[in-house]
């Protein structure tokens, strides 16, 4: 949503698409997980009254909204582009199918996963986990707005430390709310790292592909995690 306070605002959406489409380039197989709180939080939602389940679902929603706008932009700079949906909805996305997303992949296509697991109860950070587990990716990018994981909120503790590496249980222990217990732990037990880096930031994605230091790791105790490369 950019700077806005709700929706899509179309000159982020392109400034996204051109930051995948230079990892693209680089011959880099992109999976997306995409949420939708700038449309709907089902978490915020139940609080105020919707039951959980449906909440979440709405919110699962909301992510196929995001995602069919990531591809019209990902699409506009030439990139070749699949959504998958966890929750079937043939007319506007493929059925989430993990051979086929391994194929898309392999073919050079990008792939948008929509609607989270599919599932209410599991986060847009569990579903960019069981995916990355699913496509046997290298490493999750975890996009956010500030530059990597800070021992307190930065922008209201000007105080707050930056980390520049981390174990999994180092954030598990700290209650570091970069993603949630639930994602960290997936990745734990599959030692898959987690880059934690500013979207926002021109050729962040690139320059992380490039193996600059760009945010924050989080990786296993022993300070290595999987050593394969895209």
């Amino acid at each position: 949503m950019g700077d806005k306070s709700y929706g899509i605002d179309p000159q982020t959406v392109d400034f996204i698409a051109k930051e995948i489409k230079e990892a693209t380039e680089m011959g880099v197989e992109v999976a997306i997980v995409i949420g939708g709180g700038n449309i709907f939080r089902g978490v915020e939602a139940s609080v105020k009254g919707i039951e959980r389940a449906s909440a979440d679902y709405m919110g699962m929603l909301a992510t196929v909204i995001n995602a069919l706008a990531l591809q019209n932009a990902l699409e506009k700079q030439g990139v070749p582009t699949r959504v998958q949906s966890a929750i079937e909805m043939k007319e506007l996305a493929e059925p989430y199918i993990r051979r086929r997303a391994i194929r898309h992949l392999e073919k050079g296509r990008t792939v948008i996963f929509a609607a989270g697991t599919g599932n209410p109860y599991f986060t847009t950070d569990t579903a960019a986990s069981l995916r990355a587990m699913e496509i046997g990716a290298d490493v999750i990018l975890k996009a956010t707005k500030v530059d990597g994981i800070y021992s307190s909120d930065p922008v209201k503790d000007p105080t707050a430390k930056k980390y520049d590496s981390l174990s999994y249980i180092d954030v598990l222990n700290k209650g570091l709310t970069v993603m949630d217990s639930t994602a960290i732990s997936l990745c734990m037990d599959n030692n898959l790292p987690i880059i934690v880096f500013n979207l926002r930031n021109k050729s962040n994605i690139r320059k992380i592909l490039e193996g600059r230091k760009i945010g924050t790791i989080v990786r296993g105790n022993n300070g290595t995690g999987n050593k394969k490369k895209n």
